[in-house]
C-alpha cells in the first residue's frame, strides 16, 4: 500500500464530507469543493477522519490511493484555510491593481493587460507591486498565478518581470565590449 495512503486525513472541526458513490463533496468555512473517487480506491470515513485504500493489489490502484489521498488532503485544508500563493513585480513602471473580479496590470506593453480571474478566486494588491491569489482550491489557485506570471516572465539580464515571492531568478552576465 502507497506510504502516502497509510495516513488517514483528519477532519478539522467545520468541514463536512460527503460521500455519495464515486464523488466526494467537501465543504467548509472557504466554501465546498467536489472530486471524483477513482474507481480503484476504497474512501471509508469513520468519525473525523478518512482512510484511503486500494480496492485491488494493482501498481495502478496503490498510486491512485496515495494520489486521491493527496488530493482530498488538498481539498480538506483548502475549505478549511484556504491557500494563496504571491506575485512580486519588479521593474520601472510595472503595477497592479485588484478592481472586483478583475486584476489590471501595467507591464510595459502598449497596452494594459486585464485578467479575469475565474470563479472561487480572489485577488488583493497590498501595494502596486505585490499581487496575493488566494482560493479554497489549490490547483487553481496555482493556475491562476502562473496565468498572470506568465505575462511577463522574469528576464534573466535584468530580472524585471512577474515572480513567485522568494523565486530566484539566475542571472546571466551581460555581452562585453
Amino acid at each position: 500500500m502507497s506510504r502516502i495512503a497509510k495516513n488517514p486525513v483528519q477532519l478539522p472541526s467545520g468541514v463536512e464530507v460527503k460521500l455519495n458513490g464515486a464523488m466526494l463533496n467537501v465543504k467548509g468555512a472557504k466554501g465546498s469543493l467536489e472530486a471524483r473517487i477513482h474507481r480503484d480506491v476504497a474512501v471509508v470515513q469513520e468519525g473525523s477522519e478518512l482512510t484511503f485504500a486500494p480496492k485491488s493489489a494493482s501498481k495502478q490502484a496503490n498510486a491512485m490511493a496515495g494520489t486521491t489521498r493527496a488530493l482530498v488532503s488538498n481539498m480538506v485544508k483548502g475549505v478549511s484555510t484556504g491557500f494563496e500563493r504571491k506575485l512580486e513585480l519588479v521593474g520601472v513602471g510595472y503595477r497592479a491593481k485588484a478592481a472586483g473580479k478583475t486584476l489590471n496590470l501595467t507591464l510595459g506593453f502598449s497596452h494594459p493587460v486585464d485578467y479575469q480571474l475565474p470563479e472561487g478566486v480572489t485577488v488583493e494588491t497590498p501595494s502596486q507591486t505585490e499581487i496575493v491569489v488566494k482560493g479554497a482550491d489549490k490547483q487553481v489557485v496555482g493556475q491562476v498565478a502562473a496565468d498572470i506570471r506568465g505575462f511577463r516572465p522574469p528576464e534573466p539580464y535584468k530580472g524585471k518581470g512577474i515572480r513567485y515571492a522568494g523565486e530566484q531568478i539566475h542571472r546571466k552576465e551581460a555581452k562585453k565590449k
